[in-house]
């Protein structure tokens, strides 16, 4: 319980992020996935007897940086769901951790051919809880979708 008010006090304030002890915390950028600029890929939280994975929002880049799937929105689609499961795997999980996904679409109306690419993903007898926000822009004007996960990892006694 002691670390999850600690976490929570990481990510609502900077001067409470000072005072966390970082031996909890780590941030990560697998080889897997392209190298970020300016963030990392994922924030590992260690809770004790599990692994919490906060991973930053996954676009349509391979792990050199290559867009997959030039106006295509399930191959992109697939691409980030890739990049979440490279990471997630990274830290010893898989895909039945995921807990939350985030999806930012720039046309709403493609929703089917997102789900069918997330089906192959998760679990659908048991999905995670997840949001989806249509935006106007991502990063990039050739980006129609940006995938955001939680994942917690049981870690192995």
């Amino acid at each position: 319980m002691k670390k999850i008010i600690l976490l929570l006090l990481l990510l609502s304030s900077k001067a409470a992020f000072s005072q966390v002890d970082q031996s909890i915390v780590k941030f990560k950028n697998p080889s897997s996935v392209n190298a970020p600029n300016g963030y990392s890929h994922v924030v590992q939280v260690d809770l004790g007897n599990s692994t919490m994975l906060i991973i930053s929002g996954q676009i349509a880049l391979d792990n050199k940086g290559n867009l997959v799937g030039k106006n295509d929105m399930a191959k992109q689609t697939e691409q980030a769901f890739l990049n979440i499961k490279s990471i997630v795997e990274d830290a010893g999980g898989n895909m039945n951790n995921v807990v939350k996904l985030g999806y930012f679409v720039t046309d709403i109306s493609q929703i089917k051919a997102v789900r069918q690419v997330r089906d192959k993903f998760v679990n659908v007898q048991t999905p995670p809880a997840s949001t989806t926000v249509q935006v106007s822009k991502l990063v990039r004007d050739d980006l129609m979708i940006e995938l955001e996960a939680t994942a917690i990892i049981p870690n192995k006694k």
